[in-house]
């Protein structure tokens, strides 16, 4: 397959909403009870907010950070915020897949799609926050279907 065939796919932002939303809750409870001037606990509230603040900021930046590339013959996985790290998967590894949608994924449009690998490092890569109209699956099954041609590899099963 040709090097224009590379599709890049990253998480949806709304996913961080869907996936951190009690604690937005949380925090947005906390600030509005920072605005009291009776509070017991001193500067404590305060702290636990910014903190929380922090928490939500770099898990944001770490599920924007993320990125799922497949190409030819792999699929990468690329994440980090300070530091970056790569995952590769060959796609004549890839052995199944998953598609699922929870009750907010599905009313803000996007779905989780799991790939099963006979990959040591990553036997399933998990790949949260694609938008739903995307095709993700029958993408990579059509790279995995032409690498296993290419390379010769069948599968035995004994059903």
């Amino acid at each position: 397959m040709k090097n224009s065939m590379i599709k890049v796919v990253r998480p949806d932002i709304r996913q961080f909403v869907i996936n951190e939303l009690y604690l937005i809750a949380l925090l947005a409870i906390g600030v509005l009870c920072c605005g009291l001037e009776d509070m017991p606990w001193g500067d404590l509230p305060k702290v636990i907010c910014l903190l929380l603040a922090l928490y939500l900021g770099y898990s944001c930046l770490f599920l924007v950070s993320c990125r799922f590339t497949i190409t030819g013959e792999q699929l990468i996985y690329e994440r980090g915020v300070f530091s970056k790290r790569s995952d590769f998967i060959e796609l004549y590894r890839v052995v199944d897949f998953k598609e699922s949608r929870s009750f907010l994924q599905r009313f803000v449009g996007l779905k989780t799609v799991v790939v099963y690998s006979g990959d040591r490092t990553h036997p399933h890569l998990v790949m949260p926050g694609v938008h739903n109209r995307l095709p993700l699956v029958t993408i990579i099954r059509d790279r995995v279907e032409f690498n296993k041609q290419r390379k010769g590899i069948y599968e035995i099963t004994n059903r």
